[in-house]
C-alpha cells in the first residue's frame, strides 16, 4: 500500500477507536473485516498505530494542537507504528517540519498528565499505592505486553515444547514465576503450529496462570471456575486435576463459553462441564452448595491491570462504574462462598490494580465471614521456584497476591484465598 493510503487508513481507524463506543480490539477487528485486502504488515501497522494513540492520548492531543489538517491525521502521524522513512513519504513539507518539532519535545518540558496519559481520577489511587514506583508503572503500561503461553501440563512438558518452538523458528523462554509458562519473542503465527493444533499450548498471561496455580485444584476434586469467561484458567485447572474429578465452568455469557469449546477440544480434557448461568444465585449454583472443594472467582472488574493490552479501558472506565463493579464483586464472592464444603478453598481474583476492587473486597469478606481462614500465598505458590517469589505477596503475613506490570512483567492481578473451616 502506498504510504499516503496507509496513513489515511490509520487516521480513519484512529478516529473510529477514539469514539470509545466499543472496545478497541472489536473496532480494529471490524475495520479489518471491512478492508479484507489489507496485508499482514499493513494490519500490524494499523493496529499498533491505533493502540499507540490510545496509550498516549493526552500527549498526542497536546502535540496535535500545533499542527494542521484533520485531527485524526495528526494523531495518526504521531502514533504511526511503521518505519519513519515510510511515514515521511506520506507527509507534506509542513507536516515534516511539525513532526520534527514534536520529536524534539523533552519529557521534562511536559506536564505530568501529558507524561502519564491517565485519566485524572485514576492517578491518585495509583500514586497512593505505589509512591515512587508510579512512574515505572506508567512506563510499563505504555509498552505492549509480551506474549505468554501456558504449556498443557496434562500432555506436554515445558522444556519439550520450548525446543519444539525453537525448531519452528520461535524463541521462547521459561516464565520466571509460573512453572507452566513460556514467554515468546515477537508475534508468531501460533495457530499454524502443531503444538497449538494438538492443544500443547494456549495463550495466557503468566499472571493468569498463577491464579490457576493458587487455586490448588487436585485430582478427583469438585472444582468451580465461577466466572470462567473464555476458559483460560478453566483449562489450566483441568490439567492440574489431571483430567479427573469434575470441573464446572460457569459464566453468565453463553457467547464467552462458546469460545471455550474449540479450546476444550484441543486440550484433551474431559472433566470440564461448561454451563451458562443467569446470575450468581442461579439454581445450578444452589444445587452445588456445600459440595465443592475449590472455587475460583475471577470477578468482573475494571480490567485496569491489562492496560498494556487494552489501553482504551482507562478512557472507557469511570469512577461511578467502579462503584457498580465493587457491589457486584462482593455479591458474587458471597454467592461463590456458599458452594464450599468444610476444608474447601475459595480464591477471589481480579485483573484490576485498584484497592477498591481488591484488598477492600477481600478485607470486607474476611471480616464478615469468620468461618473462612485466610491462606498464605507463599504456601499456595510453593511451586514458584524464583529468588524473587516474595515480591509476589502483599498484605499482612503475605495473604494477598499482588502482580504489577513494572515489577513482574505480568498484567496487573490481585488474589486472596481462604479455607472454609466451619
Amino acid at each position: 500500500m502506498h504510504p499516503k493510503a496507509l496513513l489515511t487508513a490509520c487516521a480513519d481507524l484512529v478516529g473510529q477507536v477514539l469514539k470509545f463506543e466499543h472496545p478497541a480490539d472489536a473496532v480494529v477487528s471490524r475495520f479489518f473485516r471491512e478492508n479484507r485486502s489489507l496485508g499482514p504488515r499493513e494490519r500490524a501497522t494499523l493496529a499498533e498505530t491505533a493502540y499507540a494513540v490510545v496509550r498516549r492520548k493526552l500527549l498526542y492531543e497536546y502535540l496535535a494542537r500545533s499542527g494542521s489538517g484533520p485531527r485524526e491525521r495528526r494523531l495518526a502521524i504521531l502514533g504511526f507504528a511503521g518505519p519513519r522513512d515510510f511515514l515521511l513519504g506520506a507527509l507534506s513539507d509542513q507536516e515534516k517540519d511539525w513532526l520534527k518539532t514534536c520529536d524534539a519535545v523533552q519529557p521534562g518540558e511536559l506536564q505530568d498528565r501529558h507524561r502519564h496519559n491517565l485519566p485524572d481520577w485514576l492517578v491518585p489511587p495509583l500514586q497512593e499505592q505505589l509512591g515512587d514506583e508510579f512512574w515505572p508503572l506508567v512506563d510499563s503500561l505504555n509498552v505492549p505486553a509480551p506474549l505468554d503461553l501456558r504449556v498443557n501440563a496434562l500432555t506436554d512438558k515445558r522444556e519439550d515444547v520450548r525446543k519444539e518452538l525453537k525448531l519452528a523458528g520461535i524463541d521462547a523462554a521459561p516464565t520466571p514465576y509460573s512453572p507452566w509458562g513460556l514467554r515468546v519473542e515477537g508475534k508468531p503465527a501460533l495457530t499454524k503450529l502443531d503444538a497449538y493444533a494438538r492443544g500443547a499450548i494456549e495463550v495466557q498471561d503468566e499472571g493468569s496462570q498463577l491464579l490457576a496455580l493458587i487455586t490448588d485444584a487436585r485430582r478427583g476434586q469438585m472444582v468451580v471456575d465461577f466466572c470462567a469467561g473464555a476458559g483460560g484458567k478453566t483449562l489450566a485447572l483441568g490439567a492440574a486435576m489431571r483430567n479427573t474429578g469434575r470441573l464446572y465452568a460457569f459464566d453468565i455469557s453463553a457467547h464467552r463459553l462458546d469460545n471455550l469449546k474449540p479450546r476444550l477440544a484441543r486440550s484433551k480434557l474431559s472433566n470440564v462441564h461448561p454451563a451458562a448461568i443467569a446470575h450468581e444465585r442461579d439454581e445450578r449454583i444452589k444445587r452445588l452448595a456445600g459440595k465443592i472443594d475449590r472455587v475460583i472467582v475471577d470477578a468482573p472488574c475494571s480490567g485496569l491491570g491489562t492496560l498494556r493490552r487494552n489501553p482504551d479501558l482507562k478512557w472507557r472506565q469511570k469512577p461511578e462504574g467502579i462503584a457498580e463493579l465493587t457491589a457486584k464483586q462482593a455479591a458474587i464472592l458471597e454467592s461463590a462462598a456458599r458452594l464450599l464444603k468444610p476444608g474447601g478453598h475459595l480464591v477471589y481474583a481480579t485483573c484490576s490494580v485498584l484497592r477498591a476492587e481488591n484488598e477492600e473486597i477481600a478485607e470486607a469478606f474476611g471480616a464478615a465471614h469468620p468461618g473462612f481462614r485466610p491462606l498464605s500465598m507463599a504456601d499456595l505458590l510453593s511451586q514458584v521456584k524464583s529468588d524473587d517469589a516474595a515480591s509476589l505477596y502483599s498484605g499482612e503475613a503475605g495473604q494477598f497476591l499482588r502482580l504489577w506490570p513494572h515489577r513482574h512483567g505480568t498484567d496487573g492481578f490481585f488474589a486472596a484465598a481462604w479455607e472454609k473451616v466451619q
